[in-house]
C-alpha cells in the first residue's frame, strides 16, 4: 500500500491499475491467432456452412451448454471440439485416438501424389536458360574420309565477364583419345551472349572404324586475355549416330562439363592422322608403301607448328636396310608427301612381317621429337589389320587406308 499525504493526489502504480480495471477475474491465456483459423490437412474441402456436420456417431451437445452467454473459454473450448470432429468426420485424426470406433469407418479420399518442387539454383532443372542453347550440324564425308562440323550459332549463353556477356569460341575434341593434335577452334567473337559463326571446321582422316567407336565433343569457352579461358558449356555426339553421305543439324541445350573417362589408357593418346597406301607389285617383286600425307599432327615447337617427317621400317630386319625416309616438311600440322618407298620381298614372306611407320619432329641441334605412329601386320588389330590383309589378298592392286598415329608403339624402340 502506498502512503501519501494529506491533500496529495491518489497515484496508482501501473501494476495496481492492470489489476484493477484490465483483470478483473483470474488470468487466462491469450488466444493465439491460429486457434481462430485451425489448419486442415490436404485434401479435405472446406466446411460448407458455419460449423461443419458431426459424425453419425459423435455424442449429442447438451443444451444447456448453448444456452446464454458463453464465456471466451467456453467459446474456444467449443472451436476445439469442432475441429476434432471436423477430423473425425473425414477419418483423419490430429492426433492417436483413444481407441477403435464402434461404427464402420468411412472410406478415405485417395491421396494425391507428391508433387515435384522446383530446384532452387535452377541449373539442374534447365540448364537451358542458364548455360544456352547451340545450333550447329555434321556430315561424314566417306568416300573422302572427312567429317564436316558446322558452327552455327549460340543463343542465351551465360554471362562471364563483368559487363555481364562473353568472349564465346566452340572448341571440338574427339573422344577417346582427346589431346591438342585433334582439337579444332572457331574465331572468338566479342561481347555477345548470341554468337553467329557459321564456320565449318573438318577433321580428315575419319574412318568407319572412328564413326562407330568415337565420340564428338563440342565445347563453348569465353576467352579471357589476363587470365585462363572460362569453360560455359558443352554437349555430346557419338559419330555413330551420324548416316553417311548426310547431313544432321542439331539444336540443343548446353551442358555442365562431364567428366572424362579415367579408365582410358593415356599411353595411346592421338597424336593426328596418317594417310597410307599399300601395294604388292608382282613386276617389281616387292611392296610399295605410299606416304600419301597426315592430318592433326600435334604441335612440338614453341611456335605452335611442328616440322615433320616420316620413317618406314619393315621388320624383322636383321641386316638394318629396311629404313626409307621422307623429305622434312618446316611449320605445318598438316603435311603432304606423295612420296613411295619398295621393298623387294617375296609375297608369302610378308605375313611374317611388320610394317612400322612413325612421325617425327625435325629440330636443328637438339634430337628430334617423336610424334606418333602406327604398326600394320598380322597381329595387329582394327584398321591396322584389315589394311595388312587387303594388301595381301589382293596383288598389284593400291590400297589407302587412314591411320591413327599414337604417342607409343607395342614393342618398338623409338630413337632417331
Amino acid at each position: 500500500m502506498t502512503l501519501r499525504r494529506r491533500g496529495e493526489k491518489a497515484t496508482i502504480s501501473i501494476q495496481e491499475h492492470m489489476a484493477i480495471d484490465v483483470c478483473p477475474g483470474p488470468i487466462r491465456p491469450i488466444k493465439q491467432i491460429s486457434d481462430y483459423f485451425p489448419r486442415f490437412p490436404r485434401g479435405l474441402p472446406p466446411a460448407t456452412g458455419p460449423r461443419a456436420a458431426a459424425p453419425p456417431d459423435a455424442p449429442a451437445r447438451p443444451a444447456e451448454a448453448s444456452a446464454g452467454r458463453r464465456s471466451p473459454s467456453d467459446g474456444a473450448r467449443e472451436e476445439d471440439e469442432d475441429v476434432d470432429q471436423l477430423f473425425g468426420a473425414y477419418g483423419a485424426s490430429p492426433g492417436p485416438s483413444p481407441g477403435p470406433s464402434p461404427g464402420p469407418s468411412p472410406a478415405r479420399p485417395p491421396a494425391k501424389p507428391p508433387e515435384e518442387e522446383p530446384d532452387a539454383d535452377g541449373y539442374e532443372s534447365d540448364d537451358c536458360t542458364v548455360l544456352g542453347t547451340l545450333d550447329f550440324s555434321l556430315l561424314y564425308d566417306q568416300e573422302n574420309n572427312a567429317l564436316h562440323c558446322t558452327i552455327s550459332k549460340a543463343k542465351g549463353l551465360k554471362p562471364m565477364d563483368h559487363n555481364g556477356l562473353a568472349d564465346p569460341y566452340v572448341k571440338l575434341h574427339l573422344l577417346p583419345g582427346a589431346s591438342k593434335a585433334n582439337k579444332l577452334r572457331t574465331k572468338t567473337l566479342r561481347n555477345t551472349l548470341n554468337p553467329t559463326w557459321n564456320e565449318t571446321l573438318t577433321y580428315y582422316g575419319i574412318t568407319d572404324e572412328d564413326m562407330i567407336r568415337k565420340t564428338l565433343r563440342i565445347s563453348v569457352c569465353d576467352e579471357d586475355k589476363f587470365r585462363h579461358n572460362e569453360f560455359i558449356g558443352e554437349t555430346r555426339v557419338p559419330l555413330k549416330k551420324l548416316k553417311p553421305n548426310h547431313t544432321k543439324t542439331f539444336s540443343i541445350c548446353l551442358e555442365k562439363q562431364l567428366p572424362v573417362d579415367k579408365m582410358e589408357d593415356k599411353s595411346l593418346e592421338e597424336r593426328g592422322r596418317i594417310l597410307i597406301s599399300l601395294k604388292y607389285s608382282s613386276q617389281k617383286q616387292g611392296l610399295l608403301v605410299g606416304i600419301v600425307r597426315c592430318a592433326h599432327l600435334a604441335a612440338m615447337d614453341a611456335n605452335g607448328y611442328s616440322d615433320p617427317y616420316v620413317k618406314t621400317y619393315l621388320k624383322p630386319d636383321v641386316d638394318k636396310k629396311s629404313k626409307h625416309k621422307t623429305a622434312v616438311k618446316k611449320k605445318t600440322l598438316n603435311p603432304e608427301f606423295n612420296e613411295e618407298f619398295c621393298y623387294e620381298i617375296k609375297h608369302g614372306d610378308l605375313a611374317k612381317k611388320t610394317l612400322e611407320v612413325t612421325v617425327w619432329d625435325y629440330d636443328i641441334g637438339k634430337s628430334n621429337d617423336f610424334i606418333g605412329g602406327v604398326v600394320l601386320g598380322i597381329n595387329a588389330k582394327g584398321e591396322r589389320l584389315k589394311h595388312w590383309f587387303d594388301c595381301l589378298k589382293n596383288k598389284d592392286k593400291r590400297i589407302e587406308r587412314w591411320h591413327t598415329l599414337t604417342n607409343e608403339l607395342p614393342g618398338a624402340v623409338l630413337s632417331d
